[in-house]
């Protein structure tokens, strides 16, 4: 049986749906830091950074996704994270999110160099993603 009330959570990237359903709590990584939530829970909007996003289910049952930048809120009854990427900690490919890492790392120095117009914290938030990635998968 659960310690805490089951609400409604939703991890949403633009492909749809990383998760839907029923959770005790819900953790993001908040800008300022991690942000943790119970059902009945004051509403509130907060921006996400690239991190370990963490759904717990009840009875130990824990979901982790690495997650790229976003928007969360909390609304009276559910709790909905908006992100621009989730992986399943269990669906990392390493690989990818290794040519991710060198793909941001070099544009972020072509940026530093003059040589392109690249959005900085779009490519510091690739960066931290792909690193998130891969601690978050063990290969780091």
């Amino acid at each position: 049986m659960a310690d805490h009330p089951l609400f409604p959570v939703s991890v949403v990237t633009p492909e749809g749906a990383a998760f839907e359903g029923d959770a005790e709590m819900l953790i993001v990584p908040g800008q300022a830091g991690e942000i943790g939530v119970l059902a009945r829970h004051a509403p509130l909007v907060a921006m996400l950074k690239a991190g370990s996003t963490r759904v717990h289910l009840g009875d130990g049952e824990v979901r982790e996704f690495a997650t790229g930048p976003g928007f969360f809120q909390v609304l009276e009854s559910r709790a909905i994270a908006l992100v621009d990427d989730a992986v399943a900690a269990g669906e990392i490919d390493a690989a990818r999110a290794r040519k991710q890492l060198e793909d941001a790392q070099a544009e972020l120095e072509k940026v530093e160099a003059g040589e392109s117009t690249a959005d900085r914290w779009q490519l510091e938030q690739r960066i931290r993603h792909a690193e998130n990635q891969l601690e978050v998968s063990g290969a780091s």
